[in-house]
Order: structure tokens, then C-alpha cells, then sequence
């Protein structure tokens, strides 16, 4: 029994989607601070290299390294070309995080088609496919003891009912959380584990318009259980377990990240 280095991910190489910002930067900071290799993607090739750029220059101690492989995870093309660049490189991949995500809003009777056909091809099928080229480094990183590990970001919208109109994104949530429970069932015999989180409130370019503004942010927060919105540590230290040793166990489940609004539903 190895109880001091149940959250130890050193070695570990890790993909995120939609890494250079938001969510996926937290996620890919929490991951290359604690020894990963990072590889994270994003459409806009100049926000993807800063951000690269940045979390290799922070020098902590035994960190990891972040690499750049900009790609728009929302075309066949772009998830092939690159796998196509990952598997140049790499023969195992421990940890992939599908959290490149979109959101669309339009009032109830005037949501045009678009709205749905992008939200959905990023936020559902996206991740599938780009699991699904996957399976072969991910297989090859997995055993019993320490499982491959799939980590998609879902969204408390897809647990409880929005306030706001954004119906192709809270569908495309819900559709994530029980894609990760389908894809779980059918990737146990390989030792890949698929797991989801949820996330309420944290400063990402989705949520920025409103919690920039200083009485929608008290209003936000207020509403909160904890009292406030969600901080790097929080998401990247949930990642962070799931992808160790800690959080091996743990299998087709969907972890709100929201300080507690799930349950006030």
C-alpha cells in the first residue's frame, strides 16, 4: 500500500483540448505544475503558443512540459492532423482531458439550426472522435493498477436547468455526461477509465461578460453555496485526482465542480 503518492502524476503524459484559456489553461497548469507533459490545442495558433509559452516558463520544481499543437477540434481534419502530430511523437497517453468546448444563445422560437449543429459537433461528437483515434496510445499507457484515464468536461447546465437561453449547450452537457458513462462500459476491458466533471462559475471566456461586471459577479457569487466562483486549484485538483492513483477507481461518474449548486436543484 503506496499512501504518499496517491496524487502523483509525474511522468504522465496528458492532452487538453481547448488548453490555451479558460478552463483547459487551469486544467494544463494544474497538470504541467505537477510533473505532466502537456500537450494542449486550441483553434487560434498564437493564443495556443503563449500559453504554452507561459506555463513552461513558471520553473517550479520537477514541473512538466507544455507543448502547442494548435488544431480546431471541431473538424475531422483538425482532430486528424493532430493525432496524426501526437502519435508522431508519442507512443502512450495517460491522461486526455476533451475539454475544448462551445456555447450558442438565442430566445426560445428564434434559435437558428447553426446554433445546435456547432454546439453539438464540439461538445459531443468532438470528444468522441477524438477519444476514439485515441484508444491505441491510451491503451498502451493503461494497466490494472494505474488505468488510462478520459476525462471530458461536461457542465452544470447539463445537471439542472439554465437560467439563460443557451438550450444546444445545456443538451450538449447532459449528452456529455451520459456519453462518459456509455464510452466507460465499453472501455473497461481496455483499463481506461472515463470520467466527467461538471463545472459551475470560474473565469473563462463563456462566463467572463458576466462576472466582469461587479454586481452580476456579487449576484453569482451570492447565489453560490461556497460563498464564491470556482478557482484554478479547484477544477485542476479534481483533475488531478482522477488522473492519479487516488481517483483510480472512480469510473462513469460526473463530479460537480460548482461549490454546491447541483444540489440546490
Amino acid at each position: 500500500m503506496d499512501l504518499k503518492h496517491l496524487f502523483d502524476v509525474s511522468g504522465k503524459v496528458a492532452i487538453v483540448t481547448g488548453g490555451s484559456r479558460g478552463i483547459g489553461e487551469m486544467i494544463a497548469e494544474g497538470l504541467v505544475t505537477n510533473g505532466v507533459k502537456t500537450y494542449i490545442t486550441a483553434r487560434k495558433a498564437e493564443a495556443c503558443d503563449a500559453t504554452a509559452a507561459r506555463l513552461n516558463a513558471l520553473g517550479h520544481p520537477g514541473q512538466g512540459e507544455c507543448v502547442s499543437v494548435p488544431a480546431d477540434m471541431a473538424t475531422a481534419e483538425g482532430i486528424a492532423s493532430f493525432v496524426e502530430y501526437f502519435k508522431e511523437h508519442e507512443d502512450k497517453l495517460h491522461i486526455l482531458v476533451n475539454n475544448a468546448g462551445a456555447a450558442w444563445g438565442a430566445p426560445l422560437g428564434e434559435f437558428p439550426e447553426l446554433g445546435f449543429d456547432k454546439v453539438l459537433d464540439i461538445n459531443v461528437k468532438a470528444p468522441y472522435m477524438l477519444s476514439q483515434a485515441l484508444l491505441e496510445p491510451l491503451t498502451a499507457a493503461a494497466t490494472p493498477d494505474d488505468p488510462g484515464r478520459i476525462i471530458m468536461t461536461g457542465s452544470i447546465d447539463g445537471l439542472k436547468v439554465p437560467v439563460g437561453d443557451n438550450f444546444s449547450y445545456s443538451a450538449s452537457k447532459a449528452g456529455v455526461h451520459m456519453l462518459a458513462r456509455h464510452m466507460a462500459k465499453f472501455m473497461t476491458d481496455r483499463h481506461i477509465t472515463v470520467n466527467c466533471i461538471a463545472p459551475g462559475p470560474f473565469m473563462s471566456k463563456m462566463m467572463a461578460y458576466r462576472l466582469e461586471d461587479e454586481d452580476m459577479r456579487k449576484v453569482i457569487e451570492g447565489a453560490n453555496p461556497r460563498g464564491r466562483i470556482g478557482s484554478p486549484e479547484d477544477v485542476a485538483g479534481t483533475v488531478i485526482w482522477l488522473s492519479s492513483r487516488a481517483g483510480s477507481y472512480i469510473n462513469g461518474a460526473t463530479v460537480p465542480v460548482d461549490g454546491g449548486i447541483a444540489m440546490l436543484t
